[in-house]
């Protein structure tokens, strides 16, 4: 029997377990093998995801699985995403769909984000959770590879309203060797499709002599989509198989990405403290409307919101945003 929830679209007859390892054909359906069962149950806020233009300065509830489709070479979460999940299982907590939602509001949550691995590997619980989600009035979001087929990525944007899809590189060579599948072509058409049902950011790691010579292309193509989907390039500290790898170049890439503005105007450069890259700027006058500062290492958070609403507060132009302001946390800046 042939798994659909990916673009591998693996057979899992004779009790194989295919590329992710977490379903089995059982009774002629596809089950997942570990249901409920979560390896990051975490509060966090949304900007440190990273999701810059959804829900600014509010808390979201960061859950996680187990496994992964791809085989990222400098993968920073592989003692998650590439071991065998089954070996796993004693590190890691069960708890229903109930049980988060209640877990998420205890902790001052206003969204459910699934991160550290990919939500395609544990589609039949994820579908649970946003049904008690939806219930909650509690938004959920996801990072995801995308490398889901037609069908699937339907499911995931049922599943989730707000989305950061990884897209690592366009060169085939760079997606064989360093990711491990044969074409980018699913993750484009998918990032089109996801991007008409609900909202998208895009994340691009960059990684030192691999495909820092692609950001204008990946930036076109972003723009091609939607010129308002905000891109964060990140500058990856690679891991892995690539621990000893060299870290990319601050300003090599801040000098690539200069003149990526005038076409895509949210682009946000940030996983080193202290980058300026990281406000957004109104693209018709250039006022800065939302402050962030950043710790390096994911721990970007919100200094000051300075729209009105989601308008410039010098021109009027529109900011384009997936929910409001949520909550002023402590540190921040009012205006």
């Amino acid at each position: 029997m042939q798994c659909t929830y990916c673009e591998w679209r693996c057979d899992l007859s004779d009790g194989s377990l295919g590329v992710c390892r977490m379903y089995v054909e059982e009774g002629g359906a596809i089950r997942e093998r570990f249901p409920y069962r979560w390896s990051s149950c975490i509060p966090s806020r949304v900007e440190s995801v990273p999701f810059y233009h959804a829900w600014p300065g509010s808390r979201c509830l960061v859950i996680g699985t187990a496994g992964c489709n791809f085989r990222c070479r400098y993968c920073s979460n592989s003692f998650v995403a590439k071991q065998d999940p089954a070996s796993i299982q004693d590190g890691m907590i069960e708890l229903l769909p109930a049980e988060l939602i209640r877990k998420a509001k205890q902790l001052g949550c206003h969204s459910i984000v699934f991160n550290v691995n990919e939500p395609a590997m544990s589609f039949p619980s994820l579908v649970e959770l946003a049904g008690e989600a939806r219930g909650a009035g509690m938004p959920m979001g996801c990072l995801t590879n995308a490398y889901t087929t037609e069908e699937s990525t339907e499911l995931l944007g049922s599943i989730f309203s707000f989305f950061n899809i990884g897209l690592k590189g366009l060169a085939d060579s760079f997606n064989r060797d360093s990711i491990g599948i044969p074409s980018v072509d699913p993750i484009l058409r998918n990032i089109r499709r996801l991007a008409a049902l609900g909202h998208v950011e895009v994340t691009t790691p960059v990684i030192e002599s691999a495909n820092d010579g692609e950001l204008e292309e990946i930036a076109r193509f972003i723009a091609d989509v939607d010129p308002e989907i905000p891109w964060h390039v990140f500058r990856l500290l690679p891991e892995d198989e690539m621990k000893g790898a060299r870290y990319p170049n601050i300003d090599a890439i801040a000098g690539a990405l200069e003149s990526i503005r005038a076409f895509l105007p949210h682009v946000y450069f940030h996983n080193f403290v202290g980058s300026d890259w990281v406000n957004t700027r109104c693209p018709d006058c250039g006022t800065t409307v939302i402050e962030r500062f950043s710790l390096g290492c994911g721990g970007d958070r919100l200094r000051s919101f300075i729209c009105r609403g989601n308008l410039c507060p010098s021109c009027g132009r529109e900011i384009r945003l997936h929910g409001e302001k949520v909550a002023w946390s402590a540190g921040e800046v009012r205006q």
